[in-house]
């Protein structure tokens, strides 16, 4: 079987004369968490219903597990991708178990296996009551619930953490990291891009309906070429330290005192070589995935 789950190649996306997905190569593989960035109206959600099958591409295609997911005999396919829509939409007067039932029958799925599936999720000690009483959180959590009926193979997941306060968003990524180690895919749109770093082996950027930026956040800071920055705080005057040449040029004031000096990746082993024994705190800042978005944003990069 290939490592591959999803496969868009030149994939386009019309609405008349708006173009939402433009050109778009992009391969999602078994075993990897993909963060899926960009700003409102980027094509993070045109590329989720290409994926899911709920609309055709204009031009290209799209494969799931080596089918199209647009065409009816790809009902098998389908049932391996489980999908949490960024608005939860849910019947407020079902509880939390009917609405599980509901949703498992829909994907031909055992009921018997939702009592699992809702402790998995942390909202077993409110299975039986009404979906119209739960906070955001809860509802979230519900959704992922249904997301994971069935053991898909790939998990499409659109701002799954909103609304979960950070113990739930640690939970949720411990069922992440269990899943990827199963062999499932995972593909995370998201605006929380802080919390993307450490949990996702890609990052692919989109900008306008194009992909503007694909690979590890490593890769992304290469190709943005952002200098990493060191900072460090003294215990005197800088100038009162080192006698002769001035090693401090270059070096700047900082938010608490500190100084920080921008330089390139390769020099740093020589700078840090190079700071006085009374040098402390001493950190490495290289660019935040914040950081890295904004710069694929503007073309920076």
């Amino acid at each position: 079987m290939s490592a591959e789950t999803v496969q868009l190649l030149g994939v386009s996306r019309r609405y008349g004369h708006q173009v939402a997905v433009n050109a778009v190569d992009l391969t999602l593989r078994a075993g990897e968490c993909i963060g899926l960035v960009g700003h409102n109206g980027a094509g993070k959600s045109t590329l989720m219903k290409l994926m899911l099958g709920l609309i055709r591409p204009s031009e290209g295609s799209v494969r799931v597990f080596g089918e199209d997911p647009a065409a009816g005999a790809a009902a098998r396919a389908r049932r391996e991708l489980g999908y949490l829509p960024e608005n939860v939409a849910l019947h407020p007067s079902m509880t939390g178990a009917e609405t599980l039932a509901f949703y498992a029958r829909l994907k031909r799925q055992p009921v018997a296996a939702n009592a699992a599936l809702l402790e998995r999720a942390g909202i077993a000690q409110a299975a039986h009551r009404r979906v119209g009483t739960y906070s955001k959180g809860m509802r979230q959590r519900l959704g992922l619930a249904q997301a994971l009926l069935g053991n898909p193979r790939a998990l499409l997941l659109d701002e799954p953490t909103s609304g979960l306060d950070p113990a739930l968003r640690q939970h949720f990524y411990e069922i992440i990291g269990e899943l990827r180690r199963n062999g499932t895919m995972v593909l995370l749109s998201s605006h929380a891009l802080a919390e993307l770093e450490g949990q996702v082996d890609r990052v692919v950027v989109m900008n306008q309906g194009r992909k503007v930026a694909d690979g590890s956040i490593a890769d992304l800071r290469r190709l943005a070429a952002i200098r990493p920055r060191i900072r460090l705080h003294l215990p005197m005057a800088p100038r009162a330290v080192v006698n002769g040449a001035d090693p401090w040029a270059g070096w700047a004031a900082a938010p608490g005192g500190a100084m920080e000096l921008s330089c390139a990746e390769d020099e740093l082993s020589g700078v840090l070589r190079g700071l006085p024994a009374t040098a402390r705190d001493i950190e490495i800042l290289r660019p935040s995935l914040d950081e890295l978005y904004a710069a694929f944003q503007t073309g920076a990069a």
